[in-house]
């Protein structure tokens, strides 16, 4: 098998590869040879999709606070033609009474750590959310002004062209033109982010619970943006376990208008998502982007 052989080209040998059909965006196998691996695939011409993944494993591995899967290798199998991610195999159980808090505890710990960027906000390279690129360009700027001269070119504008070629509405056209210079009015309350590195795309089949109890996460599409945004995109699809809050308060504190602002970063993720699959959620983005501007 083609994947068996790249791996033992990469890492030596030899493995055996099991096929999982895990992802939408690329193909999934479980390696076991010298270790047990989680394998992700693509055309070599797509590697950059699959080592920007890699770069944001490392990055969160090396911020510390919350645990992450080892990447293993990553890069292309000239022989096959493949590009491939091959990281730690993560043997998950369900969540305990626990795992809240200590996902919490994890969390808040990545959160209030000091990132690189000198302040500012952005990342090193552009990622991937979902199957979009995420444009990631360092803000001029830390402070309120950064940020959201960050939020505004690199997550609002970064979208619309993209929506407007896919056919998106104009009214969702509009409302998020006006949004982008609506945006100081949600930070009225005084709060100012402070940089964090954050894994971008945390929706809860993006986390888990190893074996040992310790919270990991993984699909990671990193940045250094406002703490907030990382956990409104939390609460998008569902609600953190219980416990989460206050573990993740007691460190990073409660912002009184974060529940406004809470909308303001899940338009972005709706935005993405009816570039990806149209549908509902543009209707759903449309709906969000109206009722912020009112």
């Amino acid at each position: 098998m083609p994947v068996a052989a790249a791996l033992q080209r990469a890492l030596g040998g030899p493995w055996v590869v099991q096929a999982l059909g895990a992802s939408g965006f690329c193909s999934t196998w479980r390696a076991r040879g010298n270790a047990q691996l989680f394998v992700k695939t693509l055309p070599a011409a797509d590697l950059a999709r699959l080592d920007a993944e890699a770069d944001g494993l490392r990055a969160l591995a090396a911020q510390g606070g919350i645990a992450v899967p080892k990447v293993a290798w990553c890069g292309v199998d000239a022989a096959s033609g493949l590009a491939a991610l091959a990281m730690q195999w993560l043997d998950l159980r369900p969540p305990d009474e626990g795992f809240g808090q200590r996902l919490g505890e994890a969390l808040a710990a990545l959160h209030a750590a000091r990132p690189r960027g000198d302040g500012r906000f952005g990342w090193a390279r552009d990622n991937f959310i979902g199957g979009t690129t995420q444009r990631n360009r360092w803000s001029a700027r830390g402070g309120l002004d950064g940020w959201l001269a960050f939020y505004r070119s690199e997550r609002l504008e970064a979208l619309l062209p993209r929506l407007q070629s896919a056919g998106a509405p104009t009214e969702l056209l509009h409302a998020v033109g006006a949004l982008e210079q609506a945006l100081p009015r949600f930070f009225d309350d005084g709060h100012v982010p402070r940089p964090s590195l954050i894994h971008g795309d945390l929706w809860s089949g993006n986390w888990g619970m190893r074996k040992d109890g310790v919270p990991v996460v993984f699909d990671p599409a990193v940045s250094v943006s406002d703490a907030e945004a990382e956990v409104a995109m939390m609460e998008l699809f569902g609600t953190p376990p219980p416990g989460f809050w206050p573990a993740w308060q007691a460190v990073m504190g409660a912002h009184a208008g974060y529940a406004r602002r809470r909308g303001l970063y899940q338009l972005y993720h709706l935005l993405n998502h009816a570039l990806l699959f149209g549908g509902a959620y543009v209707g759903q983005a449309t709906m969000l982007a109206q009722r912020l501007l009112r």
